[in-house]
């Protein structure tokens, strides 16, 4: 039977892409991995987190272990409090089945935890249930149409999108499209790529 997903209204802060991908089989939001420490030095990454906290609040779900705890203060302390809502999960010692060996401290990460916990975390964090979207989504077929995927300039022009966003120049197509409908509805899309096209049009330094 297919896992019924829980719609959240704040995205949710994790540390890596397998966090993520396991929480994406239980949750409907926005999931965003810090990438580890690496959040301490990105600055294009920390941006996006802010952005996401002040549109929608977001939820940190660090590992249990000192590492966790490090970047859940890290990420605390460049958020205003009031966008800030903690998920914590218990420290079972473990390793996770990818791994070799445990971790420094021998407990199981996000990714390791079942189900049922990382669903109760949540739940112990007070997430707002995001109620149905009525609103239509930007989806894929819409990056196309504008110009982010498949065209021969597409990734220049995404380049372009996301540092005017403000978020991280890496973003997968996949990942931006998360992002774009994390912080606009539908018709704010249109209205801000109205005025991005004309921007870069008016520059004459690439043409769609």
């Amino acid at each position: 039977m297919k896992q019924v997903m829980i719609p959240i209204r704040e995205a949710i802060i994790v540390e890596g892409i397998y966090d993520k991908m396991k929480l994406e089989q239980l949750v409907d939001t926005v999931i965003f991995p810090t990438n580890g420490f690496a959040i301490f030095k990105d600055k294009e990454r920390m941006d996006a987190i802010r952005q996401l906290a002040e549109k929608r609040g977001i939820i940190l779900l660090t590992d249990s272990d000192r590492a966790g705890f490090r970047i859940r203060s890290y990420i605390q302390s460049c958020i205003p409090k009031e966008q800030v809502r903690h998920a914590y999960i218990p420290e079972i010692p473990g390793r996770e089945k990818r791994k070799i060996t445990p971790g420094r401290e021998g407990l199981l990460g996000v990714e390791g935890v079942p189900d049922e916990i990382l669903l109760q975390a949540l739940q112990n964090a007070g997430y707002r249930a995001a109620g149905k979207k009525s609103e239509r989504l930007i989806t894929k077929q819409d990056l196309y149409r504008d110009g982010f995927t498949g065209k021969q300039d597409s990734r220049l022009l995404r380049s372009r999108l996301l540092k005017e966003l403000g978020l991280p120049s890496r973003l997968s197509a996949n990942a931006m499209l998360d992002m774009l409908n994390a912080l606009f509805a539908y018709e704010e899309y249109r209205t801000f790529l109205d005025g991005f096209l004309s921007r870069q049009n008016s520059s004459r330094n690439f043409s769609v």
